[in-house]
């Protein structure tokens, strides 16, 4: 069975478990605008003219395409009837939705998740303008429980291909830390990095300008943005956030250095203490990850093991899922606040695979922040790949 077909089945069930009659993905021209369920519905592939894909909860696949693209549908061996047309999907989508009577029609609109959020404005109004006339344009409702579902429940042939990027992130930090010297720019460490991705034939988890993020010293911004020409000297804390994409799967973890001045053999205090709080906030919020709980309740964990340690409030979310793309939507490990939407008040579930990334800044010396991948079994949140518990030291 493909990944594909897998993920097919799983949306079936979870439409199933919803209680909701048919899921519709309508699109045209996905080679410019590209809704992010089509991954998981028919790969790589394009649809040119307005084409939609249906499964209904009684297990019914039904594609409605361009005659142009049937045979690339057929090959998949996803859907059981594909439907083709010349000049006009109105009429066959239509048909379908007589035939197939729906009570629900979920649709890809998302107030909170934007892989959730496929369904262009245009195309929901052609929607409403093709059913006029039938009982069906007033029975929308938003697909985003089961795309969130169909996106967080990780597959075995999905967790293994994120566990292979995380084990790959893991040995290029190992090879950087061995080439790090001090003198060197952010910018040379993060070509070292680029090399090193090419040599393990793996893509970034995003793109290449900000990927790694190496942030070397105090006088560092520190953000969504990619090395530069600062030099690497000794008290430099070296902070590092990076990801590969293998198999169309992606890891995402920060890791620090720190860079020893002449005759010591450790971290300073101030510095030692600000990476053990950041690891009690990871440990203790992982600790208490449970299936069934939501999302602020975990974030309000670690935020409050930083703040009474007394450090600032970090102004992010504490962990985002992870999947096909570094920030995979649905629930989040975030506070309530109103760029998070609902998704801090969200479920974890089992399967779902989450990062784990508090961080502070150290006056004098540079940012500390980790990020750890954990995943979600009935037993809790469980590490994939090993964790960093030690201050990685430069001699320079």
């Amino acid at each position: 069975m493909t990944l594909i077909q897998e993920k097919v089945s799983q949306a079936i069930e979870i439409l199933k478990q919803q209680n909701i009659d048919l899921w519709l993905t309508f699109v045209r021209e996905t080679s410019g605008v590209r809704d992010p369920a089509l991954d998981f519905l028919i790969g790589a592939n394009d649809l040119t003219w307005p084409s939609a894909l249906i499964l209904t909860r009684d297990g019914k696949r039904v594609a409605i395409v361009g005659n142009l693209e049937t045979e690339a549908l057929r090959r998949l061996d996803v859907f059981d009837e594909i439907i083709g047309y010349d000049t006009a999907v109105s009429g066959p989508l239509r048909d379908t939705m007589t035939r197939l009577n729906p009570d629900h029609i979920a649709v890809n609109t998302s107030r909170n998740n934007v892989h959730a959020d496929g369904l262009t404005h245009a195309m929901y109004e052609f929607l409403q303008q093709y059913l006029a006339d039938t009982p069906y344009a007033n029975r929308f409702i938003s697909a985003e429980p089961v795309i969130n579902a169909l996106r967080g429940r990780k597959t075995p042939a999905e967790l293994a291909r994120i566990r292979r990027a995380v084990e790959i992130t893991n040995e290029i930090y190992e090879k950087t830390f061995a080439f790090i010297k001090v003198g060197m720019t952010e910018i040379e460490v993060g070509e070292y990095m680029h090399r090193l991705v090419k040599e393990y034939n793996v893509g970034l988890a995003w793109p290449a300008e900000n990927c790694p993020a190496v942030n070397s010293g105090p006088n560092k911004v520190v953000g969504h943005n990619g090395p530069t020409d600062i030099k690497i000297e000794r008290g430099h804390i070296i902070h590092f956030d990076f990801g590969v994409k293998y198999d169309e799967y992606c890891s995402d973890i920060q890791r620090i250095a720190y860079v020893l001045r002449e005759g010591k053999t450790q971290a300073p205090p101030e510095v030692q203490r600000s990476f053990d709080t950041v690891r009690t906030a990871i440990e203790q919020s992982r600790a208490a990850m449970k299936a069934g709980v939501n999302g602020n309740s975990i974030d309000v964990i670690a935020r409050e093991v930083v703040t009474d340690s007394g450090y600032p409030e970090y102004n992010y979310a504490l962990g985002h899922q992870l999947g096909r793309v570094a920030h995979d939507g649905g629930a989040l490990l975030g506070p309530l606040w109103e760029k998070y939407g609902d998704s801090p008040n969200q479920i974890l579930e089992v399967g779902q695979v989450y990062t784990i990334e508090p961080g502070l800044a150290v006056p004098g010396y540079g940012y500390l922040g980790l990020e750890e991948d954990v995943v979600m079994t009935e037993n809790g949140a469980e590490y994939i790949g090993d964790p960093q518990t030690e201050i990685v030291l430069i001699k320079g």
